[in-house]
């Protein structure tokens, strides 16, 4: 059982990082109710909706008169309730921040969304590659001389909203346990995304990077942290910033005597000792290149896709990926000592209403 064994959480059914965030709550012990509109007749969800899982599903429109109180009811009872509307639509819904911690001072109230709360983009709508746009991420990504391109969604969604949402659940649930008092979390991709760039504003604030992308050794520059392209088309990493892993890379690549690989942080010789290394690796297959490099300090690993990854033997070592029908999945990270995360079933649509509209008849019976 997870560590967070005992915790109840009510998630208001929406897209993007906010069903994650209940995904890792679930994943994480806690008892999480998906709360979501009937579905039409029929209607199963896909076993690729990995954010189902370990979820209670109740069907309910929460447009209908009653909807509003029966939220209530379950958050007298609850610790934690997750949305991710625009700011104003749980307002109108009747389930506010104000109303729903009226019925429960120790609610911890988590609202996730692009922009935020307030400024002036909080109404506007948006995806992650905006959001990362926006904070400075996107400007960073791309080589010198070409466009910025298009990060995958764990930049945004889920590193700068899920991970912070949860993290500030979290924190808030050890206040609660301190003083008793509920609070109302203002997480935003947005926000989170620009925490999450801490260490590039540090290497900038140093001076190790500087306004355009290209021109040093985290943004594709240096000859020692780059990405090569292999003789079968496929691609390596190397990473090799301190002089003693570098000296290593050098050696194993074969450059020892080579003057252009003399002086690590000469600029000046980067472009030529790039256009070796680049003919190096393109000489050889990828799996060639990991029997040689895998293993050694020299910061070096192969660039796999998903299903590639769930097959290397470190991943499989340490169970980090779960296939259940054919669907692959990731495990819950991280990994404890004692509890010990166990992901549960996709939960279908609507599969627990009964089970939980009847808890709320018998908490009705029980208090007259």
């Amino acid at each position: 059982m997870g560590p967070l064994q005992g915790i109840k959480v009510i998630e208001i059914a929406g897209i993007g990082p906010a069903p994650i965030a209940g995904m890792m709550l679930a994943d994480l012990g806690a008892e999480v109710i998906l709360v979501e509109r009937v579905a039409g007749e029929g209607h199963r969800a896909s076993p690729a909706e990995f954010f189902r899982r370990g979820k209670k599903s109740l069907a309910l429109d929460l447009k209908a008169p009653d909807a509003a109180e029966m939220i209530l009811s379950l958050l007298e009872e609850s610790d934690v309730l997750i949305e991710g509307f625009r700011p104003g639509v749980m307002e109108r819904l009747g389930l506010g921040p104000d109303v729903c911690l009226t019925r429960n001072k120790r609610l911890i109230y988590g609202r996730m969304t692009g922009w935020g709360q307030d400024g002036p983009l909080s109404q506007a709508a948006g995806h992650d590659l905006n959001y990362q746009a926006v904070t400075g991420a996107v400007h960073y990504s791309g080589f010198s001389g070409d466009r910025p391109y298009p990060t995958s969604t764990l930049v945004g969604d889920v590193a700068g909203g899920s991970m912070p949402l949860v993290l500030g659940i979290v924190s808030a649930l050890y206040h609660v346990q301190r003083t008793g008092e509920g609070q109302v979390i203002d997480a935003a991709i947005c926000d989170g995304t620009i925490y999450n760039l801490t260490l590039l504003a540090g290497l900038k604030a140093a001076g190790a990077i500087g306004e355009e992308r290209g021109n040093d050794p985290f943004t594709g520059a240096a000859h020692w942290a780059n990405t090569y392209s292999c003789a079968d088309g496929r691609y390596i990493t190397v990473q090799a910033l301190e002089p003693k892993f570098y000296q290593q890379l050098v050696s194993l690549c074969g450059f020892d005597e080579d003057p252009d690989f003399a002086e690590q942080y000469n600029q000046q010789l980067w472009p030529l000792a790039t256009e070796k290394m680049n003919a190096l690796f393109a000489s050889q297959s990828q799996d060639h290149w990991c029997s040689i490099f895998e293993g050694t300090d020299a910061c070096f690993a192969p660039v796999l896709s998903l299903s590639e990854a769930a097959q290397h033997s470190h991943n499989k070592a340490r169970n980090n990926f779960i296939e259940d029908e054919g669907i692959l999945c990731p495990a819950p990270a991280p990994k404890f000592s004692i509890t010990h995360q166990q992901p549960g079933e996709i939960v279908q649509p609507g599969q627990h209403t009964e089970e939980i509209v009847n808890r709320l008849k018998c908490k009705e019976s029980t208090a007259v």
